[in-house]
């Protein structure tokens, strides 16, 4: 599903154009690759790799950051989709590894607490209730199930070669990775001002950590957790900087039974799922909840920025009950993804096309009105570039970038 809000007052008729992507989880990760990549397909003079402003919050901070290093969308999809990367081998199975160190350490403060229990039952009259004990002993369940170090190696290693970078003050553009302190609740931009000289790896980790699944990641004394508990996309981090043009993505949104139901689908009960289910589906009405509410300030607050932001339909059954934790199943909600945005790009091309024309972009027929599109097409095969022929690749590419953007600007002068 596509939401357009375009400008209120006079639109700036410019090419600044700004990305922010909301978190998800893997699932959604792999739901926001396969929408820009179509968006990558479908858009003629859209570069996604070449913005003005990127914002990024926990799983879209690893999409954000691969693209302010200059990472194309189907070179992110030969890493985490077809595995055809010649140096960077993607194993799903490393983000799930359980915290294992601590869980001992946790454990090892049981005695300590049995001791300390049993002294106060006894001596103080301390009451023994199973609400009393669990509440006692509820400092050994550790914060997150999961150990979340593989997830900055792995990115550190991606942002280390090819001429990419794991520093913000190197990058092209500005990038802004979103996490909250956990123990203030206040947001912080790595990336920003103060913080910028943390290794996006570190910030992207940061921003992921969601809690219950990974444990809070410290920086300087503090203990960040995932960005979306504040704000779902933290758009207006990107529209700040002044873009003529936002393109958000939101890969989470509630599952509307009824809609599922009206569309030919049988009727689902969501409470027969179980907690899991129930969960989601409450997460999911948050964070949407949040989009609305920051949408529609934006329009106020921005009227002359040109608002482009898509999510699945609520009706989508695919999205809401793929397992969050099947890395497996990335490739088909990616092609799930990448299909579905091309057909709303379709449906609503009579309100994009003078939207994206005012910001020197058209949509392509050929690519839209194509129903047996996939994901893969257009890739080529395995990689095998060195570190100095990719350098000398992003100077060619910046120079023919450079060189479009002032033809645009003859055009539209």
């Amino acid at each position: 599903m596509i939401q357009i809000q375009p400008a209120s007052h006079p639109p700036r008729k410019g090419t600044r154009i700004g990305l922010a992507i909301a978190g998800g989880g893997p699932i959604g990760g792999m739901y926001e690759l396969g929408a820009l990549r179509a968006l990558d397909d479908a858009i003629e003079g859209l570069d996604l790799a070449r913005l003005e402003v990127y914002v990024g919050v926990s799983s879209g901070a690893f999409l954000a950051a691969g693209l302010a290093n200059r990472m194309s969308t189907e070179e992110m999809c030969r890493i985490f989709i077809t595995g055809q990367d010649d140096r960077l081998h993607f194993h799903p199975e490393s983000f799930l590894r359980p915290a294992c160190g601590e869980f001992v350490r946790r454990t090892s403060r049981l005695p300590g607490l049995l001791s300390g229990w049993a002294r106060d039952a006894i001596t103080r009259g301390r009451s023994t209730r199973l609400s009393d004990v669990m509440v006692r002993f509820s400092a050994l369940i550790p914060p997150g199930l999961f150990d979340n170090t593989g997830v900055e190696r792995f990115l550190r290693e991606v942002f280390s070669i090819r001429g990419r970078s794991n520093d913000f003050r190197n990058l092209p553009a500005p990038l802004y990775v979103i996490a909250v302190d956990i123990n203030t609740g206040a947001t912080v931009r790595f990336g920003g001002k103060g913080w910028d000289d943390i290794p996006i790896s570190r910030a992207v980790q940061a921003s992921g950590a969601m809690p219950g699944l990974y444990p809070p990641v410290e920086i300087r004394g503090h203990q960040f957790v995932d960005g979306a508990l504040r704000r779902t996309m933290h758009a207006s981090v990107a529209m700040g900087h002044g873009v003529d043009l936002l393109l958000g993505i939101n890969p989470m949104v509630p599952f509307d039974a009824d809609a599922a139901h009206v569309s030919g689908r049988k009727r689902t009960n969501l409470v027969d799922g179980g907690l899991p289910v129930v969960l989601s589906q409450a997460v999911r009405t948050i964070l949407q909840s949040r989009a609305q509410v920051g949408l529609s300030r934006y329009r106020s607050e921005y009227p002359a920025t040109d608002q482009v932001f898509l999510e699945p339909d609520a009706s989508d059954r695919r999205t809401f009950f793929t397992n969050v934790f099947s890395f497996g199943s990335r490739f088909a909600i990616c092609q799930h993804a990448y299909r579905a945005t091309l057909n709303d790009l379709a449906a609503r091309r009579h309100e994009l096309a003078p939207l994206l024309a005012r910001h020197g972009l058209e949509l392509r027929p050929q690519v839209i009105d194509d129903p047996t599109r996939t994901l893969l097409a257009g890739m080529d095969g395995r990689t095998h570039r060195t570190d100095t022929t990719e350098r000398l690749r992003r100077a060619l590419d910046d120079v023919e970038a450079l060189l479009r953007r002032r033809r645009h600007a003859q055009r539209i002068a």
